[in-house]
């Protein structure tokens, strides 16, 4: 069971060491300008090797489990799917449903870890095996992938690197529950912390935070739903920046510095390196700039 990107690896290695009786995925969905649908990537990647996918729109509805219990699984194994799996699914298999989570549970409970991992400055992450509980991912842990965050690295790049992990650790999950060398373990509930899915206002820039806390934002709302301000009342896209040493610049204050756009922070600033008016085309910053003829009281706002 599983929809994104992130699960494609899983199912590949799941399709190469075990009988696969069948995918579930989420529905086809409407996508890019001609709002045609698009099929998610876990249906692709099963319609290239082959496989029976099943895309029910609700998976606690009768029909569902109907289906799912023609198949008589061992293992159910969940990787990124997108909806609460109920009770009579999750006992449809002897060994229930094991989970794939790109985080050190229990930290980073929720759909997006990844994302909010990265904005909060965290220098480590991991991918998690567990068995799905009725509360989200609070279920028993069976093993667990550490990994460091690299300083520049985005959501959507860090996504791609513990894609294959999450897989490798998901197929040493099974063999060791199959010859019983994997039990679970109960999560500490005290220590979790959440990851609530991402929101389009969580990437609106406070300028009065600091340059670090604001970069990391870039990266981790990365690719979606990034990171914006104000400018002259127009929305403007931040693409990519560094963080620059302190300096004395108000919070939103734009300077043309050292040929180098940069914007001051609550603490430090922000150096820009490539911007993107609403409706216009991503630009290098200083282009921007220049192109814009700023004034010497220019300043970033919300809108």
């Amino acid at each position: 069971m599983g929809t994104p990107d992130f699960a494609v690896p899983s199912l590949a290695l799941l399709a190469e060491h075990h009988d696969v009786a069948s995918v579930v995925s989420q529905p086809d969905r409407p996508a890019g300008r001609g709002r045609r649908l698009v099929a998610p990537p876990v249906k692709r990647k099963a319609e290239e090797l082959g496989l029976r996918v099943f895309q029910p729109h609700r998976i606690r509805d009768v029909e569902a489990y109907e289906r799912l219990a023609l198949s008589r699984p061992d293992v159910i194994a969940v990787v990124g799917y997108g909806q609460m799996i109920p009770k009579r699914i999750r006992n449809l298999s002897p060994y229930g449903c094991v989970n794939v989570h790109s985080s050190l549970l229990p930290k980073y409970r929720g759909a997006a870890p990844v994302n909010w991992a990265i904005v909060r400055g965290e220098t480590r992450t991991g991918v998690t095996t567990m068995r799905i509980s009725r509360e989200m991912d609070a279920g028993d842990i069976f093993l667990s992938s550490e990994t460091a965050i690299r300083p520049d690295e985005t959501a959507a790049g860090l996504n791609r690197r513990l894609a294959p992990v999450g897989a490798r650790l998901l197929l040493q999950t099974l063999a060791g529950l199959e010859a019983g060398t994997v039990s679970p373990t109960p999560q500490d509930h005290e220590a979790a912390t959440r990851a609530p899915l991402l929101r389009r206002k969580d990437g609106l820039i406070d300028w009065s935070l600091s340059a670090r806390s604001i970069h990391n934002r870039l990266r981790g709302f990365d690719p979606w739903p990034g990171v914006y301000t104000a400018f002259r009342g127009k929305r403007l896209r931040i693409l990519a920046a560094r963080v620059g040493a302190p300096g004395l610049i108000a919070p939103g204050h734009l300077r043309i510095d050292s040929g180098r756009l940069v914007v001051g922070c609550g603490r430090g600033h922000l150096i820009l390196d490539e911007v993107q008016l609403a409706g216009r085309k991503r630009v290098r910053a200083l282009d921007f700039a220049r192109g814009s003829r700023l004034a010497a009281d220019e300043v970033l706002g919300n809108e």
